[in-house]
């Protein structure tokens, strides 16, 4: 018999905002709060999956710490686990650094992995015994043997090494039952890994992975399994943009429209411009999409991207949000404010675009120059980040860089006062009763074409 090892998966959940006038403010705002609830809750899809590649030897222990005590602490300490395995995003990596040294402190190896430690694993080398660069699957198992035969690296890499680049037919389901289904309001599904727009300030599409599709048949063993610990599951994609390829995106859809599921991705306005995909959008009980429109300025959208891709759609913005909601699907519009060509008027046009658009959900955040990322080199290469390591202020909410028109006060208040408007208590009602208003008349015509 194989000798037992135990390991404990933590991730660094939450994130905290650290301008106290708007976090303050945005405690008090339902239409900001809701969302943030949400991915506040969000389990680490990354965490779970590395646990299906964990083998049978192994004891998997699986912690989310978002405000955690010490207790907690010394509870993950008793278990007295041989691997600590993290995962952060930037805005908790320091956070994540403290809490490494003091388990290495203690003799427990520790292993770090994610989108921050991709871009900067020199920095990660200092607090942990090993590093994890890009995808972790393959790696992960490799560790694990290599911690058997205590022969570990302080890297790895599937970035610079062929032998751990993953490809989605060696998928495992993940470990959802590792979960306290109870503490979530949504589980995630991968179906596509990276994004082929690269948009400038993007980490997501570059740092781990380039773009790939799941087969059809990996994503429906995922699907059966959250089904059977959770009974009419809601299932945000974990995809940074999901619809790129409409043949694979058939598919999915009609998957999907097979099972009593809701469910929420992130996409580009391109499905907008396919008409079938949208009646299998709507069949299929997409309940929200997430679209990065980025700036209601179209000069700021010159250069965000590969080929200018978002700039050339710029003027079919409007049409494409209407046309993607007569189907009954609501679209949540992505806002970014903070780029070099953003005025004061841009704060302006971005409310009226919010408007003119019957977006029935908005999202609207600062622009965060992520390490790993073009932004992040140009900024650093202009002097205009703020600090070397600003990291906790990586939350989307916080400003972390000199702006061009703007002190970094003034980009803060013209933010905060973006946020009062856009959020207010009544216009985000008036915003739920423009979508109501579409699905009924969607319910009226679909009634008159059945009789």
């Amino acid at each position: 018999m194989k000798k037992q090892y135990k390991v404990i998966l933590i991730s660094m959940s939450g994130v905290r905002v650290y301008n106290k006038r708007l976090l303050d403010l945005g405690l008090t705002l339902p239409g900001f709060v809701e969302r943030s609830e949400v991915i506040a809750s969000l389990p680490s899809l990354g965490l779970l999956t590395l646990a299906a590649h964990t083998p049978d030897n192994w004891k998997v222990i699986y912690k989310e710490l978002d405000h955690f005590s010490e207790s907690e602490i010394v509870a993950i300490i008793n278990e007295k686990p041989d691997i600590i395995a993290f995962s952060s995003l930037t805005a908790r990596i320091n956070e994540t650094y403290k809490l490494s040294q003091r388990f290495r402190n203690i003799g427990i190896t520790v292993a770090i992995g994610g989108l921050h430690v991709s871009a900067l694993p020199d920095e990660a080398q200092q607090f942990a015994d090993i590093v994890i660069q890009g995808e972790g699957e393959l790696i992960w198992e490799n560790i694990l043997n290599d911690y058997e035969n205590n022969s570990t690296k302080p890297f790895y890499s599937s970035l610079a090494e062929a032998t751990y680049r993953f490809h989605f037919d060696l998928c495992k389901v993940p470990k959802y039952e590792l979960l306290d289904i109870s503490k979530y309001n949504r589980l995630t599904i991968q179906t596509t890994r990276g994004c082929p727009l690269n948009c400038s300030f993007c980490a997501a599409s570059r740092t781990i992975s380039l773009y790939k599709k799941k087969p059809i048949q990996q994503i429906e063993k995922e699907l059966l399994k959250i089904i059977e610990i959770w009974d009419r599951p809601f299932i945000e994609l974990a995809d940074d943009n999901t619809f790129v390829d409409k043949k694979w995106t058939k598919e999915l859809l009609t998957l999907f429209g097979k099972y009593k599921i809701k469910w929420f991705t992130e996409t580009d306005i391109s499905i907008a411009y396919n008409d079938e995909l949208l009646a299998l959008l709507a069949k299929s009980n997409c309940a929200q999409i997430l679209i990065g429109f980025e700036t209601a300025n179209k000069e700021g959208l010159k250069g965000i991207d590969r080929n200018d891709w978002k700039y050339k759609q710029f003027d079919q913005y409007l049409k494409a949000i209407d046309k993607i909601q007569s189907y009954g699907i609501s679209v949540n519009g992505c806002f970014i404010l903070g780029f070099d060509t953003d005025t004061k008027e841009t704060f302006k046009e971005t409310e009226q675009f919010i408007i003119d658009s019957n977006l029935s959900e908005v999202q609207i955040t600062l622009l965060t120059p992520f390490p790993g990322t073009e932004l992040y080199q140009q900024l650093k290469n202009e002097g205009r980040l703020l600090a070397d390591n600003y990291w906790e202020k990586c939350t989307l909410f916080d400003v972390n860089f000199i702006p061009k028109n703007f002190s970094v006060s003034e980009l803060e208040t013209e933010f905060e006062n973006l946020m009062k408007n856009v959020y207010a208590k009544k216009v985000v009602a008036n915003r739920g009763k423009q979508f109501k208003k579409v699905l009924l008349n969607r319910r009226k015509n679909n009634l008159h074409a059945s009789l």
